[in-house]
């Protein structure tokens, strides 16, 4: 049993803000109150500190890329639709990415696979820290990747092959769930007819999960690809997620309008701009997008940018006018909710995980904020010296 006292507990939940100490047992928080005493309890003096929710990172790499070697195990870049992967079959559990994010209070993340295919896998949502990974995987599958514009275009371009160009990739999304469509109606008529059950297909099968809508298609997307997105969300009517978005500020409207069927998750900044859909940094779109109750995410794409990208890239949208504890949603509850995770992470909730940070300072405020305890799982995972 662990005790938390004396913290300024920003819950992100329906507590909201309250000065207030956190009681854990068997990994879970079992009491959030003004005073709680806990005889035996290993106490942990929050005295002057912000208690938040263990941060969530709702797009990541972590654990399948190799910075420093180049090796990789996330893009199966031979077919430009290889949905029958899964990302959980590539991550590294022992990867040091995953400590570097503890360093900075990430303590879940939304892996994927890489974005050089279409239809490019499932993805899992896993923690920083755990015995295994099976047990520090909060939910898999969670989306089914895809991707549009640049990257497909430059994997299968430069073979000379299909898809080469934006038309070509929206015909292969419309394809795979044409397909997907005919698989499905095909098992509906083996029921009265066994002699009529299609052959499986992992790939189809995946794709059944999004047009059922139990989970969204994830897509790799900038600028006025998200039209695109939007028009194939609402022809096959399933939910996606805008991942990237840079570019939003020109979609407002036609985001808006369709809020209830997407998510955006924002980002990462920080690259050198370049042409076509990488040349508009509109971090100002978040506090645009929040305001009309787009429900909104910032992402690390983490190991193409270090963890602590994610609280830079929350500063700026704090810098563009969003309020602040509506940013800090965006890194917690908010991308908890657009993994479906929010039952188990993102706020600091009685019957939830204890996965928190207490920060010295409001690290979406202050660049001097430094992440001083991370806990999973109600376990201290990571101590900086000075607490």
């Amino acid at each position: 049993m662990k005790l938390i006292k004396n913290g300024t507990v920003m819950t992100m939940g329906p507590q909201g803000t309250l000065q207030a100490d956190i009681l854990i047992e068997n990994g879970k928080i079992i009491d959030i109150a003004e005073k709680i005493t806990a005889e035996g309890a290993e106490t942990i003096d929050a005295s002057g500190l912000l208690v938040l929710p263990g941060l969530v990172d709702a797009h990541s790499h972590i654990g399948g890329f190799d910075t420093k070697t180049g090796a990789q195990d996330l893009n199966e870049s031979v077919n430009p639709v290889t949905a029958q992967l899964n990302a959980y079959d590539g991550v590294d559990p022992l990867s040091p990415q995953f400590a570097s994010a503890l360093e900075t209070g990430i303590t879940a993340s939304g892996i994927v696979p890489g974005s050089a295919n279409v239809i490019c896998g499932l993805g899992c949502v896993i923690k920083s820290a755990g015995a295994s990974l099976a047990e520090r995987c909060v939910k898999q599958p969670f989306a089914l990747k895809a991707a549009v514009g640049g990257n497909p275009k430059g994997v299968y371009g430069k073979r000379n092959q299909s898809p080469m160009t934006r038309m070509a990739i929206a015909e292969t999304i419309r394809e795979y769930f044409h397909q997907v469509q005919d698989y499905r109606q095909k098992k509906q008529e083996a029921k009265a007819d066994p002699a009529k059950m299609p052959k499986f297909d992992q790939g189809l099968e995946n794709g059944e999960l999004v047009l059922d809508k139990k989970i969204p298609l994830k897509i790799h997307v900038y600028q006025h690809d998200i039209l695109t997105c939007i028009e194939l969300a609402k022809e096959f009517d399933i939910r996606i997620t805008i991942d990237h978005a840079l570019g939003s500020s020109d979609f407002l409207d036609e985001i808006e309008a369709e809020k209830d069927r997407l998510a955006i998750i924002y980002g990462p900044i920080g690259a050198q701009k370049g042409p076509n859909e990488l040349h508009l940094v509109d971090t100002g779109c978040l506090k645009d997008l929040d305001e009309r109750g787009v429900l909104c995410a910032i992402m690390t794409d983490g190991p193409a940018r270090n963890p602590w990208m994610i609280l830079a890239q929350a500063g700026e949208a704090v810098r563009f006018g969003c309020p602040a504890e509506r940013v800090l949603r965006m890194i917690t509850i908010n991308a908890a909710t657009i993994l479906g995770c929010e039952d188990r992470i993102g706020s600091l909730e009685v019957g939830k995980d204890a996965d928190l940070v207490l920060f010295d300072q409001n690290p979406v405020v202050s660049t001097a904020a430094k992440a001083l305890l991370t806990m999973v799982d109600g376990e201290v995972v990571y101590r900086r010296s000075s607490l």
